[in-house]
């Protein structure tokens, strides 16, 4: 168990607390404002979109994006803050109403591409390497509107040229099995895995693994990362969770399977997790009802939960663990777990 644990969240876990189905219940809070509560929280890390970084980037040329982004830098680095990874937010553009990589339309698809190479420049301007791929809209509401042979390949080809346009920079991507296509084509870490082999340099092709996403797919998200670390693969995580198979929730970090969280953390740690650099991130949302000076709880508390469990999983005896273990007492083991958990 050597784990080495650092914290991250984005900008949008900070939010107003409006959903699909009503409006905003908070006022706003600029990103100065934000990032002026990241080391009080107990972070020393921040996620990015690319227009987190730099608002109205369409409306800007190459360079002024890498001036606007620049200026973020110095102000990452007066907090004492780094930029963990970027983002293209490539899922609220109406060129990508069908997809970016995998629209029908080829004007589309190089705009998700010149908007990808605009993102690495961003990165570079902040210091990461790492760029996250949540690929939203690359999937379909009717299967018949797209051939998934020839979507699963316009991927790998967005993905190779974003390889070529930086030898540096690695991708790492986040799947989801739905929500908001119906059906996307890249729904699990084994998917993702999968498709980074048909990239031109697979070693720089990773995975983002998110908690709700693994359980919304019907996985278990310990499981995932497992699978993950086997291949070296596991560059970041976003943790979270998740009450049943409904839209994406992004509750507290052991909010409603503590068990489940438990496991996370611990196969983090058993294999070393955080020792090459990775970050802890947290994707997780306030309550709506939480009342504007209180809402930012969610993301002490995930943090504060994650580093109890870690003291957890640290305090069991591994040895009595393996002696059940070798003798199949499956049933002792479980109930060794529940009363550690329950203290």
């Amino acid at each position: 168990m050597a784990g080495i644990f650092k914290f991250t969240f984005g900008p949008w876990n900070i939010h107003e607390g409006a959903d699909p189905f009503g409006p905003t219940v908070r006022k706003s809070k600029s990103f100065r404002e934000k990032l002026d509560l990241y080391k009080k929280l107990g972070f020393d890390g921040v996620q990015f979109h690319d227009d987190d970084a730099v608002p109205d980037m369409n409306d800007l040329t190459p360079q002024q994006i890498i001036s606007k982004a620049t200026e973020i830098k110095k102000a990452l680095d007066d907090h004492g803050l780094a930029a963990e990874f970027v983002a293209p937010r490539m899922w609220e553009d109406e060129r990508t109403i069908d997809g970016g990589y995998t629209s029908n339309d080829p004007n589309c698809r190089n705009y998700a591409i010149e908007r990808s190479k605009r993102t690495i420049d961003i990165a570079n301007a902040l210091g990461t390497d790492l760029i996250v791929l949540w690929l939203a809209r690359e999937g379909t509401y009717i299967r018949e509107s797209k051939d998934s042979k020839v979507a699963t390949e316009r991927i790998v080809q967005a993905i190779d040229q974003m390889l070529a346009y930086d030898p540096k920079v690695r991708i790492c991507i986040e799947p989801k099995p739905n929500e908001p296509m119906d059906h996307t084509y890249i729904p699990t870490t084994g998917h993702a895995i999968a498709l980074g082999l048909l990239c031109s340099d697979s070693k720089r092709v990773g995975v983002n693994i998110e908690s709700a996403h693994a359980i919304l797919a019907g996985l278990d998200p310990s499981d995932e990362m497992g699978y993950a670390l086997a291949f070296n693969k596991l560059w970041t995580v976003h943790l979270n969770d998740q009450n049943g198979l409904k839209f994406d929730q992004d509750k507290s970090f052991g909010s409603v399977d503590i068990r489940r969280a438990f496991n996370q953390v611990r196969i983090l740690d058993k294999h070393n997790y955080g020792q090459n650099g990775e970050w802890v991130g947290l994707d997780v949302k306030a309550m709506r009802t939480q009342k504007l000076e209180v809402s930012t709880k969610h993301l002490s508390n995930s943090r504060t939960v994650f580093l109890r469990l870690l003291e957890i999983s640290r305090s069991i005896d591994e040895n009595a663990m393996a002696k059940m273990i070798d003798e199949r007492d499956y049933e002792e083991l479980d109930l060794y777990i529940i009363k550690h958990l329950i203290g």
